[in-house]
């Protein structure tokens, strides 16, 4: 399930507030009539529109008027979206514990356990993100 909302990019979507966000992704942009003419999303009209709103309002989808309507388009691309919800769940477990060392170890557990090719790409990472810092200085 994917997470965000303007002010907290981890507020959870609800399953419709979901669905519509993937469909935007693919789609690009689109009416509340072009969402129900795919026939991927049931519910009324309004509900539909209520939701597109209610993503609007979180500052998780632009709109601009097209006719008596709305065009809605994804404020960021799927990729920001995830990015901005690993980060900040990163940044909690941090908060989470008096040492953040603690944390790190639970991190690079879980990625070994994941795939131990994943710590070959954390360590590439790490390594370009120091090398940027460096630059900065």
């Amino acid at each position: 399930m994917r997470h965000h909302r303007k002010s907290e990019p981890a507020a959870l979507l609800g399953p419709l507030e979901t669905q519509l966000m993937e469909l935007l992704w693919d789609m690009g942009s689109a009416t509340v009539r072009d969402v129900l003419d795919t026939d991927l999303v049931p519910g009324a009209y309004t509900t539909v529109m209520t939701t597109l709103d209610r993503l609007h309002k979180k500052g998780l989808l632009k709109r601009v008027p097209e006719g008596r309507a709305f065009r809605y388009a994804p404020a960021q691309t799927e990729q920001e979206f995830n990015g901005a919800l690993v980060r900040n769940a990163v940044k909690r477990m941090l908060g989470s514990s008096s040492s953040a060392s603690a944390p790190i170890s639970f991190l690079v557990e879980a990625l070994s356990e994941h795939d131990r090719g994943l710590l070959n790409e954390l360590q590439r990472a790490i390594e370009k993100r120091r090398r940027e810092l460096d630059g900065e200085k």
